[in-house]
């Protein structure tokens, strides 16, 4: 089922949560709307599902309009399903009535059938009988996910599921759902500010700031070519050097001059602000490129250092752990930056 948005709109007094924000999901595809608190994301959620009216603009569900100027189709005839950062599951109920809760218009042996069903999807067969408080926050997730699937919606939204989970399950669960909407072909999309979440699930993510979709694309694309500076700061980690531009491939920086097609069209002579990620900056003993190790984080396999370049200007690099350089120690580095990122400088 495609979910589509054209131009929608909606103010509350004194902000525009939402401002003219059009998006398509395809069917069966993953999306995710990223960005900070008071970005407009949850608002977003609940136009979609129907709990707030839009002040412009048409939403529109497998072709279906349902909301738009003069039309109104209420929340529950929208079949659409919806997974909550609290769970929101029946605390009397077991995993398997909780399942089945939605599908009290089917006789009891096709209800028992579907819910076992999703449980065995979400690989919590098992656990059929036990109440929410017998089940970790992790599983309590599944059988909520699992509940929004049973009666097959045709789009199915998820706000911030992850959030009340410690980080340490968060990545697992993400991939267990994400197979789990995949296997039945559902058309999702998720609300979250963690982008870790939003790579591990979606298929398309869209970063948004003030009520404006600043990109809609593919994760790689998001890292990698960021069309606005707002989303090269939030997606990911990086630094920006100065540079200016010599021509269609070529930009000239204290780090010497940078080889490769910027993203963005810039006329020679222009000074950019130049996106370097932490993989764009190679340590390497031989070099006679030098810069300080003013910051160091241990990550087990791995070092996240920032460093500082000769004129001041902090970059961050990944440096394999049995590298392990003190700070104040200078270190040699090289780039090898594939994609150049550069904004004309403010």
């Amino acid at each position: 089922m495609r979910l589509e948005l054209r131009e929608v709109s909606r103010a509350f007094p004194g902000v525009a949560a939402v401002d003219r924000l059009s998006l398509v999901v395809g069917a069966g595809r993953i999306g995710c709307l990223l960005g900070p608190s008071g970005s407009g994301k949850t608002t977003v959620l609940r136009l979609i599902a129907g709990f707030e009216r839009p002040d412009a603009g048409e939403l529109l569900a497998g072709g279906e309009v349902l909301s738009g100027p003069g039309h109104w189709v209420p929340p529950e005839r929208r079949r659409i399903g919806m997974v909550f950062q609290d769970f929101a599951l029946f605390p009397h109920l077991d995993a398997l009535a909780n399942v089945a809760f939605g599908l009290r218009d089917s006789d009891s042996g096709v209800r028992r059938r579907r819910a076992q069903e999703l449980l065995e999807l979400v690989g919590l067969s098992a656990e059929a009988r036990r109440l929410p408080h017998e089940l970790s926050g992790g599983q309590q997730q599944r059988v909520a996910l699992a509940r929004a699937l049973a009666p097959r919606p045709r789009l199915v939204l998820l706000d911030e599921p992850f959030s009340n989970l410690d980080a340490d399950v968060r990545m697992e669960l993400a991939q267990q759902l994400r197979a789990a909407l995949v296997a039945e072909g559902a058309t999702a999309l998720l609300v979250t500010h963690d982008q870790r979440e939003a790579f591990a699930i979606a298929d398309e993510i869209g970063v948004m700031r003030a009520g404006r979709l600043e990109q809609w694309d593919a994760p790689w694309n998001l890292y990698h070519s960021p069309v606005t500076r707002f989303v090269a700061d939030f997606v990911g980690e990086g630094s920006f050097i100065q540079g200016t531009v010599l021509g269609p491939a070529r930009v000239s920086t204290e780090l010497g001059v940078i080889e490769g097609q910027l993203t963005s069209e810039q006329p020679v002579g222009t000074h950019v602000d130049l996106l370097l990620r932490p993989d764009d900056v190679i340590h390497d003993d031989e070099s006679k490129l030098r810069a300080e190790v003013v910051e160091r984080a241990f990550r087990g396999a791995e070092f996240r250092y920032k460093l500082r370049l000769p004129s001041g200007t902090p970059v961050l690099c990944f440096v394999p752990s049995h590298h392990d350089h003190a700070i104040g120690e200078r270190i040699g580095i090289r780039l090898d930056a594939q994609h150049l990122v550069g904004f004309p400088r403010s």
